[in-house]
């Protein structure tokens, strides 16, 4: 049937899509607002509002929330990223106005009761702790930072010790207040649901939602790029190289997205085969390309022992440099067939498919067919990608390690090895 859209008189969005065979519904909603939209003071705001959600409304203790939907065999969860937060639910089809009534309850009553809040701090603060004893987490926040220095976008979503601990609940009321309005949100259901049935429930629950929100758009994103090293007694190093990317908007990013798979995505890829298989260099290696509303980012992430990263990251900038040499049509086929295998596979997943559909909306304004993805796949040919990787591998690159570093070559002879990059981005981040 495809997805189904409409639209209530506060501006809420509200989609479905009927799967077949499927006997129960993924449902969800999903706010444009996250870690980049949280003001300099504001630090992991938006983590901990997620966190709070499930921890007491006017009407339901957190308990309650938690029993309710268990009850009926259904589960309930929330997740912050940097431009978006969701909280969804997956129940069976008789039970989606219950779960309607639940999320509705979370975005409008939520109390964030103080001796709840101190506890969730308290979670938070060991969650900040797990992630800075993970090297591989480590590694990741410091190369946002890194590529994003100074800016929202690049922050670690977690927030810091200091931040957190700082919250108060009055603070959370006004985040949510100026973040959360009906013209940013959208509400989605994918499974066993009938859109009408759909539309009505959301429209019971939530048709008085407040219509706009205050919050002004986050600062416009600017790649920077540099080196970040922190020496750690570890038994392997872990590295990220990246360049600047692709906004979800523009003509490359599927290329991009394509390119990714080329080079790291998965062990038939140019960097598994080199790398790995033929030198032995790593354990791990992998390709990465992440779109946001208005930059993005290219990466490349190793781990590997101290005794092979001299020779690891030329052996990598080689890589990323042929690809502006010459591509195979081999190659450029078995990407497209491993996205296209992806798109199916996810839209089997009726929580899959609800938060595609959601991130369509909150991005483009409608969802996107697949057989326009499919459209826009097939245009991509060879020379364009090579074009791509000549312009992509030009950037100036951001470098972050972690683990037993001290072979890892200095950041200038990284660059010397990208003779692509202009002169002025040579010089370091101040």
């Amino acid at each position: 049937m495809g997805v189904e859209v409409s639209r209530l008189s506060n501006g809420l969005t509200v989609a479905t899509e009927t799967l077949p065979s499927i006997e129960s519904v993924a449902l969800g909603a999903w706010v444009k607002s996250g870690a980049r939209n949280e003001r300099e003071d504001e630090h992991g705001m938006a983590h901990l509002l997620e966190h709070m959600a499930f921890k007491g409304t006017r009407r339901r203790s957190a308990f309650q929330i938690a029993s309710e939907i268990e009850n009926v065999g259904g589960e309930i969860n929330a997740a912050t990223s940097v431009e978006t937060t969701s909280f969804y639910a997956r129940v069976l089809s008789n039970d989606v106005p219950l779960a309607v009534d639940i999320l509705a309850d979370i975005l409008q009553e939520s109390e964030f009761d103080p001796e709840e809040l101190e506890r969730e701090q308290n979670v938070i603060l060991q969650e900040i702790g797990a992630a800075h004893d993970t090297p591989d987490d480590v590694v990741f926040d410091h190369f946002t930072e890194t590529a994003f220095r100074h800016q929202t976008i690049g922050r670690s979503i977690l927030g810091t010790p200091e931040t957190v601990q700082s919250f108060t609940s009055r603070q959370l009321h006004d985040f949510m207040e100026r973040q959360y309005g009906a013209e940013r949100m959208v509400m989605v259901a994918a499974g066993d649901v009938k859109h009408d049935e759909f539309v009505r429930e959301v429209e019971k629950k939530l048709g008085s939602f407040r219509s706009k929100a205050e919050n002004a758009a986050p600062q416009y994103a600017q790649y920077v790029g540099g080196d970040f090293r922190e020496n750690r007694d570890l038994m392997d190093a872990q590295i990220v190289l990246g360049f600047e990317g692709r906004a979800y908007h523009v003509r490359d990013f599927y290329a991009s997205q394509v390119l990714s798979m080329i080079l790291g995505g998965g062990m038939s890829s140019r960097l598994f085969q080199e790398v790995r298989e033929k030198r032995g260099l790593c354990y791990s290696v992998y390709a990465f390309h992440w779109g946001f509303s208005d930059t993005g980012i290219f990466g490349v992430h190793a781990a590997t022992g101290q005794n092979d990263i001299a020779e690891l990251v030329p052996v990598i900038v080689r890589e990323l440099q042929r690809a502006g040499e010459a591509i195979a049509q081999e190659e450029l086929d078995r990407a497209r067939a491993q996205y296209r295998a992806g798109l199916i596979m996810s839209a089997e997943s009726p929580a899959s498919r609800a938060s595609q559909i959601a991130r369509q909306l909150l991005l483009f304004g409608r969802p996107i067919p697949k057989e326009e993805l499919m459209e826009r796949l097939g245009a991509l040919t060879i020379e364009r990608l090579t074009d791509l990787s000549s312009r992509l591998f030009s950037t100036r690159p951001t470098l972050a390690a972690v683990g037993p570093i001290g072979t890892l070559a200095p950041y200038e002879a990284v660059l010397d090895t990208l003779p692509g990059i202009e002169v002025a981005a040579r010089k370091l981040a101040v």
